[in-house]
């Protein structure tokens, strides 16, 4: 299972938030839409989009202050994309943090190559970003490829979901220490999931399905009983 990047449009006008969905999707990426900025920050936050386009004109906040909120626990890249053509604003919105600013109108080609350049640079400038890493993890059987997002067993991709394998790079990341509940949580849902171990649980499930030979006797990922879990140390 081909594991897409995952593109949040936050874009309150339906005809341009559609037309950007289809040329994304038409070129590969897994697209979701928020309308409002509340509903885009709920998206940032469970959803953990590898990128954010975000529009300020929303109908209930100004974009910049979804903007400062994910900068607050978060270096994922967000491009502002605002028909707002003043100095003033991209320079507001550069000194938040965003990672580009686009001016509407703008042409396809361009904010494909903005959208590609952004996540290039997250991956291999940031470290402590889940999927930061490059290269690959091997310890037995298990290989993590982080430069094509796939976790292989025995050379088969495990066919593991977007978040699955952010969960197995984090802790490959990091291998042979333990990674707490809420720091795990933290990196890869954000600061509003922090107190829900379930859903952690609940993947962490599915991938020693996908993993393990025997998920009730792991090789791979280990749960340090009450604190979090820890990966095998590399060959």
């Amino acid at each position: 299972m081909e594991i897409k990047d995952r593109v949040l449009v936050v874009e309150d006008d339906k005809r341009i938030s559609n037309f950007i969905k289809t040329v994304l999707e038409a070129n590969n990426y897994d697209v979701i839409v928020a309308q409002t900025g509340a509903e885009a920050y709920s998206m940032v936050t469970s959803q953990c989009p590898d990128v954010v386009i975000l529009d300020l004109g929303l109908p209930d906040m100004d974009g910049m202050k979804i903007l400062q909120g994910v900068r607050e626990w978060s270096a994922m890249p967000v491009i502002v994309v605002s028909a707002r053509t003043h100095e003033r604003d991209k320079v507001e919105a550069l000194d938040l943090g965003a990672d580009d600013y686009i001016t509407k109108p703008f042409g396809t080609s361009e904010l494909l190559a903005r959208i590609r350049t952004a996540i290039r640079h997250t991956r291999s400038g940031i470290p402590n970003q889940p999927g930061g890493q490059t290269g690959v993890f091997k310890s037995g059987g298990l290989t993590i490829d982080y430069d094509k997002h796939r976790v292989f067993i025995d050379g088969v991709d495990a066919g593991l979901t977007q978040n699955e394998y952010k969960i197995v790079s984090l802790l490959g990341k990091y291998a042979g220490k333990v990674m707490t509940y809420d720091y795990i949580i933290k990196e890869i849902w954000g600061p509003n999931m922090k107190n829900d171990n379930r859903i952690l649980r609940v993947n962490m499930a599915n991938i020693r399905r996908k993993i393990e030979k025997n998920p009730a006797e792991p090789q791979y990922i280990f749960t340090e009983v009450g604190v979090g879990y820890r990966i095998v140390e590399p060959d």
